[in-house]
């Protein structure tokens, strides 16, 4: 389980969210939305404690966020930003074990190779392995990345559950990578005892695949729970200033808009 109780977070004198509380439970994919400077990078940036909020607390698995070291916390949590840039000549494989360095010290283990071949094989990078990374297109970057993260929390730990925070990480993607990612993710979760929380644009992909969606406007919680509770005429006219028609038929949900 992660919680963030009260969180509220500033910069000069903009409020960037405000007493925003949300809870993130094991097993469910959980989306955040929202328009543009609703908040959502700011929330996952201090669910994954890269930003200190000035009120509130992250607790991951009851335990308060700030008592983790840098060293403990990176076996359990992995995050994928935005705007990744990598300025050296590394193959993809090479890269792929960037997110096994929280697990040695010297030098990889064959068990850590192991995981960086298991992640790439569900990634479909495996292609790709010998090749630069800086050679490749921006949507096969963004692929080894999703294997670079997986790797970091690839198997269980001690902790009661680990977890995967992924900022926009349909960025780049074409259609086809955009919905075998969302179905990965939800495959991921039926084997693995993770906490995974993503953020996206499309209304679509998020009513198809959120167990749980966190919609954000103007720093604030205005919904939290399932498509149905979320994704209604009166919050997307609220938050996004569009009026939709929202059709559901055998259990689908689709929303267009004019």
């Amino acid at each position: 389980m992660l919680t963030a109780q009260h969180i509220t977070y500033k910069v000069g004198n903009k409020t960037l969210l405000d007493d925003v509380s949300v809870h993130f439970k094991p097993g469910e994919f959980n989306l955040i939305i929202g328009p543009n400077g609703a908040g959502k990078s700011t929330l996952v940036n201090i669910l994954s404690h890269q930003l200190q909020p000035q009120q509130g607390q992250v607790l991951y698995n009851n335990e308060d966020l700030t008592n983790f070291s840098i060293a403990s916390l990176a076996k359990i949590r992995a995050v994928l930003s935005q705007n990744i840039e990598l300025a050296f000549p590394l193959s993809v494989t090479e890269v792929v074990m960037m997110g096994r360095y929280p697990h040695f010290t010297s030098k990889p283990s064959a068990h850590d190779a192991e995981i960086v071949q298991e992640a790439m094989h569900f990634f479909d990078v495996v292609a790709l392995a010998e090749r630069n990374f800086m050679t490749l297109s921006g949507g096969e970057k963004q692929r080894v990345h999703f294997a670079r993260v997986a790797a970091q929390i690839w198997e269980s730990t001690d902790a009661a559950c680990r977890y995967l925070i992924l900022d926009e990480p349909l960025t780049f993607l074409d259609v086809h990578y955009q919905f075998d990612f969302m179905h990965k993710m939800k495959d991921l979760l039926k084997t693995q005892n993770l906490v995974v929380i993503g953020v996206v644009h499309d209304l679509n992909l998020a009513a198809k695949f959120a167990d749980q969606i966190i919609l954000l406007h103007q720093g604030k919680l205005l919904a939290q729970g399932d498509r149905k509770k979320v994704l209604t005429k009166e919050n997307i006219k609220t938050a996004y200033r569009l009026e939709p028609f929202i059709h559901e038929d055998k259990g689908a949900m689709y929303l267009f808009f004019e």
